[in-house]
């Protein structure tokens, strides 16, 4: 589905996780290098996404998870993607985009990505490591690349790629009380699709992106 057919943000919430937050004191650059460097043993959620994929194989993509650091804390970086693009036109995402066979291994591509689309310097990243895989609906094996953002930094946006960029308190994106469950109904009898999603302000964050979230929200409540 290339174009959506619905708008996710009017389906009713079904649930809301209200999970205790992240402590405050693990979402510091000291501790979010703590704890990748030494990963605790924890379990990611599985996610129904890849079902709805009915081709042979998945391509791989990366996407960059950049962690800002601002003097009111962490932010998260996120962009809203172009309205003309063929797939998940519009929607709020993490800079990224496919593999390509000039890139050395997944960071790269995250790298390059982020470059093109924002044009975020790598000189202001600091690699902090990887979360697991994400297989997403539309066929793609999805590495998050988690990074600190040391500002100052200037971007410049790729107009046919991205609309917007904005960013998001890690606080309210680690806290469970702010993780809806939402569901629509497939056509046909197809049945029904949950996702997660996570509005804030006049942004709704869901999907792919949500789900990934998810799991950086596992990974450091561990």
């Amino acid at each position: 589905m290339s174009k959506l057919a619905f708008d996710p943000e009017i389906l009713p919430i079904v649930s809301v996780a209200n999970e205790d937050a992240v402590p405050l004191d693990r979402l510091t650059p000291d501790r979010l290098k703590q704890r990748f460097q030494q990963a605790p043993i924890w379990m990611p959620e599985i996610q129904m996404e890849e079902s709805f994929f009915t081709g042979l194989s998945f391509r791989p993509a990366s996407v960059l998870i950049p962690l800002v650091l601002r003097e009111r804390g962490l932010t998260v970086l996120l962009t809203q993607r172009a309205t003309g693009l063929n797939h998940h036109a519009g929607q709020i995402s993490f800079p990224g985009g496919r593999f390509e066979t000039s890139d050395v291994n997944p960071i790269e591509t995250a790298l390059r990505e982020t470059q093109e689309e924002i044009g975020l310097d790598r000189q202001h990243i600091e690699l902090l490591g990887n979360l697991p895989d994400y297989k997403t609906g539309t066929g793609y094996l999805v590495t998050p690349v988690v990074s600190l953002v040391h500002p100052p930094f200037d971007l410049m946006t790729d107009p046919a790629e991205v609309a917007a960029v904005f960013e998001v308190p890690l606080t309210y994106l680690m806290n469970g009380k702010h993780h809806q469950r939402r569901v629509f109904q497939l056509p046909d009898g197809g049945g029904q699709r949950n996702f997660y999603a996570m509005p804030y302000e006049q942004h709704f964050i869901w999907g792919a992106t949500a789900g990934m979230l998810r799991n950086l929200f596992h990974f450091l409540r561990a």
